[in-house]
């Protein structure tokens, strides 16, 4: 896989490209929670647990919903591969009516169940109510959250990875100025942190629904066949990223339980996770972009020899990381937080959570090639295989490093998954629509 890197390619420019027009914009929504977690993690460790709680919620609404982005992507760019604009130009209308409703629905679901589901995660007293309060704040941004990962995805589609960077690099600055006038100059502590990205979200939906409604189309009604299509890959995805982040969930709800030292030094370490899986991920979203183009234009080898080179490029960016992150392993706990327990917890499962990012890198570029082609039907049922053979460990996780133990057995698992379909080609299926 190295041997890829270290060699040139005709495809590196315009994966390259993508891949760094990509970056920003898919480190939006965990760059909110970075955010969050350092201005938070100076309250003091009981606000940090309650914001670890009530983002474990957000996080995964936001993340079961990426099949607006992804499926969109997928569909788009084929479209656009087979020179059929107007009516990737419709899908774009569709994405929007689609995420309006999904938003609405999963905005009101987290504040009239904020309660109950910082329970289920292993809240109790003042830290669950500070973490309610947090989510019920925070799901007034959630359907604007959902417009902007359609519009991302119809650009994405049709090659304008630029326009979604600006928007979304405004709204990051956006929210970080918001938060500390909020938290800080206004002293609304917590409550000024939810707010304050509820506003930088609203923005960047505004933006966003504008630039969908602007795609050149045929008719910008509800279309029950493009709904449908929508909705078929979007299930698939759901599967997917359901079984990832019901595996997370484990993983928070079983350290709740083990201390709230534990459960902040977790957050610390996965919404860092979070991040840089997203930043890997910029590579996949070039898999999705280049594969579902040529697929659509009926190149084959073309998208395959794409391919193979994505991977060997995520393999070296994993690399990369994975040494910077050894590093700072004296250094980065301490950014998030002043308490010297959760600091010396963290430190303790660093260099687990560094080596976590050379499997996962490799498997975030085959999750972007599959969706890209289309394949999302295998890539649920190999995410919900993998997370069948993670749940079991992780309840058995006594301590914050048994638990990354168990993460790692969950990449390799994913790995293997996909990388056996992806060695098969059985993923690639040439056409406009998948």
């Amino acid at each position: 896989m190295l041997r890829p890197v270290l060699r040139r390619s005709d495809h590196d420019r315009e994966i390259l490209r993508l891949a760094a027009l990509a970056l920003p914009a898919l480190a939006a929504e965990p760059t909110y929670l970075l955010v969050d977690t350092a201005i938070v993690g100076h309250l003091g460790t009981r606000e940090l647990a309650a914001l670890a709680l009530a983002a474990t919620v957000l996080g995964s609404v936001v993340a079961l919903c990426n099949f607006l982005v992804y499926g969109t992507t997928a569909q788009v760019a084929r479209l656009h591969g087979a020179g059929e604009h107007e009516r990737a130009g419709e899908l774009a209308a569709q994405a929007l009516w689609l995420a309006i409703a999904v938003g609405v629905v999963v905005a009101s679901a987290c504040a009239a169940l904020a309660g109950p589901l910082m329970a289920l995660l292993g809240g109790s007293g003042e830290t669950a109510q500070l973490a309610a309060r947090y989510l019920r704040l925070s799901a007034l941004g959630l359907p604007f959250a959902l417009i902007a990962l359609s519009g991302q995805g119809f650009l994405r589609g049709v090659g304008d990875l630029r326009t979604p960077l600006v928007v979304v690099v405004v709204a990051n600055v956006a929210n970080a100025v918001l938060e500390v006038a909020l938290v800080y100059g206004l002293d609304l502590g917590l409550d000024g942190s939810a707010l304050g990205t509820v506003v930088a979200q609203a923005g960047m939906g505004g933006a966003f629904a504008w630039l969908l409604l602007r795609a050149p189309a045929r008719s910008r009604r509800p279309d029950a066949a493009l709904l449908r299509r929508l909705a078929r890959m979007g299930s698939h995805i759901v599967v997917r990223t359901g079984s990832l982040l019901l595996s997370f969930t484990v993983a928070s709800a079983v350290l709740a339980r083990v201390g709230e030292d534990s459960l902040a030094a977790h957050q610390i370490a996965f919404q860092l996770f979070v991040f840089l899986a997203l930043v890997l991920d910029a590579i996949a979203i070039a898999g999705q972009v280049l594969v579902g183009r040529a697929l659509g234009a009926g190149d084959a080898e073309g998208a395959f020899a794409a391919a193979r080179r994505m991977c060997g490029w995520a393999l070296g960016a994993g690399a990369g990381l994975a040494l910077a992150l050894l590093a700072g392993r004296d250094v980065i706990p301490g950014w998030f937080t002043g308490d010297e327990d959760v600091v010396a917890l963290a430190r303790d499962a660093w260099p687990l959570f560094a080596l976590l990012q050379l499997p996962g890198a490799v498997v975030f570029a085959l999750d972007g090639i599959l969706i890209g082609a289309g394949d999302t039907r295998y890539l649920a049922w190999a995410m919900a295989a993998s997370a069948v053979v993670f749940v079991p460990l992780a309840l058995l996780a006594s301590s914050l490093v048994a638990m990354w133990w168990a993460l790692q057995v969950l990449m390799l698992a994913r790995l293997a998954a996909t990388g056996a379909r992806f060695v098969s080609r059985r993923w690639i299926v040439v056409g406009a629509r998948v």
